[in-house]
């Protein structure tokens, strides 16, 4: 099966595609890239071009494989630091920039199942590297297997007496950026009781340590070494929180915040359990970092987000880009742009001052200052969200299809068949921005995106009523049955 790396990376099925061999090649054709004249640092100056970050996280093997790496880079003429421990995605990223590196490699398959691992790609600006970075690694893992060109190699233990692999922890500089970012006073001044679920991963013990000092009393469930994450997905959704809640319901905090496998998305639960997406976050988020800091910039979201932010950010008289799904679309505009806050419906999101990367322990600590400075419980928070810019219900169905879809001829179908109403709701916009978003006259929209790589249509749809939300999947299911 060809190593196929894609705009964060690589993902596979471990002792199947994701081998040794495999990753020694993929390794490979990084350091062929990154030496290449051609690989992108004008986002980045004064970086060293010939030094590589190394980052893992707590999936099986993942250390094992991280070594692998370093050698191989190492062997390439890349000084590497290492990471000594499994560590946040976020906090890798922020080292690539601290350190002035020419890129990185975090060993993750971030939220997958855990019989995945896999390998991201990071740039020298502290974010997923640019496609075209990436399909230059592709060129090179393709164009060095047709030559029977193996990867190069040199003993770990060599390397590290020749300095070219150093071990380091990522965490303190990690933590010293957050503390410009974050108002340790505030949370102090109203020290929080909360529970943090890392849902054993990388993440574990990050929000516990930078709040030390603070006076926040923090259960953390699910912190220990398991890299089969108890047989589920590592991703923070309401149906894989169980725990978390049961947790709260034992009394262990007023609240509750998770983070993904690799550590790089959020999600939250209130007082009562119930689960807050990161819908709710993002626009929690935007409406503090306006009225209570008085700062401003653009707004960037994806196709699949909430428009409770579009309604924020009319009152703020901000502006908003709307992007495919993906965060590195996100991160295009946080390079080039002012802009304030950025996010996806999956729970990447980061905000101004911070690098162009999803990061779930700077969004779950923005959540503690937010519920200290603000004295309410999360769960009157975001009652108070919905009555000032909801209501807004949103649910999301993959429907499996029969066959695969090409894409170009879904979309027409859906533009060409659209309907005149949903729901009793005018269709009042049609986007093709990434599927098709049909957006209601009430502000309502149904997003209907097929699968370049599967047969799945991916069914997003926010409502202003409960009956609103099941209407649109409704349709989207109407959709699937006449592709069938």
């Amino acid at each position: 099966m060809p190593i196929h790396f894609g705009t964060d990376g690589w993902r596979a099925v471990i002792s199947d595609s994701f081998t040794y061999s495999n990753l020694r090649m993929v390794a490979q054709a990084i350091a062929d890239a990154a030496a290449s004249e051609h690989w992108d640092v004008k986002s980045a100056p004064d970086i060293d071009p010939k030094k590589f970050v190394v980052g893992f996280d707590t999936r099986f093997l993942s250390d094992r494989y991280a070594a692998e790496v370093a050698r191989v880079l190492a062997a390439n003429g890349f000084s590497v630091l290492l990471a000594q421990a499994d560590a946040p995605t976020p906090a890798i990223s922020y080292a690539v920039k601290f350190h002035r590196a020419a890129g990185g490699v975090m060993i993750t398959a971030s939220h997958n199942a855990p019989r995945y691992n896999g390998v991201k790609l990071k740039a020298a600006y502290g974010g997923s590297a640019l496609p075209e970075d990436c399909r230059k690694v592709e060129v090179y893992i393709n164009d060095n297997e047709e030559r029977s060109r193996g990867p190069n190699l040199m003993d770990f233990e060599k390397a590290r007496e020749l300095n070219l692999i150093q071990k380091f922890n990522p965490l303190p500089v990690y933590f010293n950026h957050l503390r410009r970012l974050i108002n340790t006073d505030i949370i102090a001044e109203n020290p929080q009781r909360f529970v943090v679920d890392s849902m054993y991963g990388s993440g574990r013990g990050t929000i516990r340590a930078f709040l030390q000092g603070t006076g926040c009393e923090i259960t953390e469930i699910r912190g220990e070494m398991n890299p089969g994450f108890g047989g589920v997905h590592p991703e923070p959704i309401g149906k894989y929180l169980a725990p978390l809640a049961g947790a709260i319901g034992a009394g262990m905090g007023s609240f509750g915040l998770a983070t993904d496998g690799d550590a790089d998305r959020i999600g939250a639960m209130d007082e009562r359990g119930n689960f807050v997406d990161p819908h709710k976050i993002m626009a929690l988020a935007l409406q503090y970092l306006v009225e209570k800091r008085g700062w401003t910039g653009s707004v960037v979201r994806t196709v699949s987000t909430t428009r409770m932010i579009d309604r924020l950010a009319n009152r703020y008289g901000l502006k908003v880009y709307e992007t495919p799904v993906g965060f590195n679309h996100i991160a295009d505009y946080m390079m080039t742009e002012d802009i304030l806050l950025g996010g996806e419906e999956s729970g990447g999101i980061s905000f101004k001052g911070h690098i162009p990367e999803g990061d779930g322990p700077i969004m779950g600590l923005l959540l503690v200052e937010i519920i200290a400075q603000s004295g309410k419980t999360l769960g009157k928070l975001v009652d108070d969200l919905l009555a000032d810019v909801g209501p807004a219900f949103y649910e999301r169905a993959d429907l499996r299809l029969s066959r695969p879809v090409a894409k170009k001829e879904m979309t027409e179908m859906l533009v060409n068949q659209a309907p005149a109403e949903i729901g009793g709701q005018k269709v009042a916009e049609i986007s093709t921005r990434d599927g098709v978003k049909y957006i209601l006259a009430d502000d309502s929209w149904l997003l209907i995106r097929p699968s370049g790589t599967e047969p799945v249509l991916r069914v997003y749809a926010e409502g202003r009523t409960p009956q609103m939300v099941k209407d649109l999947l409704g349709y989207g299911q109407k959709v699937a049955e006449r592709v069938v």
